[in-house]
């Protein structure tokens, strides 16, 4: 065994509703040796994602759930500090899964390495990583925006949702509507990304705001929440829209089931929704590595990360992603990153 301790954030009791602090346990376990053909990595970054809380909760979902006791599941971007891996020298940056906690033993199966010249480490687990090509994908390949057509986007400050609604300008929407949780993030979607409009539905009423910001009605909604946004886009949607369906958040917490909208609007509209699973379009890595990374070059594409610093902090910053707090892309800071020194 090695010298290095481990800390691990565990599954201590699946939450009801709203998660709290103390469904979650922070442990320490020394840290194994890597085996004959496997690696030894160093957390650099965590990221958290709203599917999370699918993962940790006991019903039938398109993944397993992660077993009480167990490390909670995340994307990490990591560095190598042993390797008896052909494949893998000490010192290589890597895209990995090894949840939450500081080190972990690989066989390398499912590793991708990193250059950090080309874009900062964190940027893969996010506009580069899973977040991105689940805007990149779903928009273009389930909502196919075309040029004069307004897109209307769910969530639009998040990782995903400020990803979606530049593109849809890239590809030349005429109108772009982003709905999110407050009045900074509204002044950002528009000032800095360039949405055509923002709603804070916090604040303003729903249907008649949307009436305002899509006059000629809805042609692409984008959604990643569900509930009474998805109910209101509804009432609005034109011949032929289509709505990738990305998201539930509004569902995550539930301890119901909740009541579903008029769907009635789907089949006068002769509309498409479709479910989305970021798994399902790895054929489209290269395609959105390319574009996207053209794109952040250029500054046709700007993004934003909230980093927290410290693994411990993980299961209060996760608490608040599903409440809406954070405000960009929500990275966990776990370990320096020497390129950034």
């Amino acid at each position: 065994m090695s010298d290095l301790i481990n800390k691990k954030i565990i599954l201590k009791s699946r939450p009801v509703g709203e998660p709290k602090e103390s469904d979650f346990a922070l442990v320490e376990t020394p840290t194994p040796e890597p085996g004959e053909g496997e690696i030894l990595s160093r957390t650099i970054y965590l990221s958290l994602d709203p599917y999370m809380r699918g993962r940790i909760s006991e019903g039938e979902s398109y993944a397993a759930s992660v077993e009480l006791g167990s490390v909670i599941v995340g994307g990490t971007v990591s560095q190598v500090i042993k390797s008896n891996h052909p494949q893998f020298q000490v010192g290589d940056f890597v895209l990995s899964n090894n949840g939450w906690q500081t080190y972990a033993v690989s066989k390398g199966e499912t590793l991708r390495k990193l250059d950090p010249t080309q874009a900062p480490l964190s940027y893969s687990l996010g506009v580069l990583g899973m977040p991105g090509l689940t805007a990149y994908a779903a928009l273009l390949d389930i909502g196919q925006p075309k040029e004069g057509e307004t897109v209307v986007v769910s969530a639009a400050s998040g990782a995903v949702g400020a990803v979606v609604g530049q593109i849809a300008k890239i590809k030349g929407a005429a109108r772009v509507v982003g709905i999110v949780g407050s009045d900074d993030k509204r002044d950002y979607i528009v000032k800095e990304l360039g949405f055509d409009v923002g709603i804070n539905r916090k604040t303003q009423e729903l249907n008649s705001a949307l009436k305002e910001a899509a006059p000629n009605g809805i042609d692409v909604y984008y959604d990643n929440t569900a509930g009474v946004i998805l109910e209101a886009v509804l009432q609005q949607i034109n011949l032929g829209a289509r709505i990738p369906l990305v998201g539930l958040i509004s569902e995550y917490n539930a301890t119901s089931t909740p009541s579903g909208p008029n769907l009635m609007p789907l089949l006068i509209k002769r509309a498409l929704i479709k479910g989305f699973l970021v798994g399902d379009y790895q054929h489209r890595f290269n395609d959105f590595l390319g574009d996207v990374s053209g794109w952040l070059q250029s500054g046709k594409l700007k993004y934003k990360e909230d980093v927290v610093v410290g693994l411990e902090n993980a299961p209060d910053a996760f608490i608040g992603l599903l409440r809406g707090d954070n405000f960009g892309k929500l990275i966990i800071k776990v370990n320096e990153d020497p390129t950034t020194a």
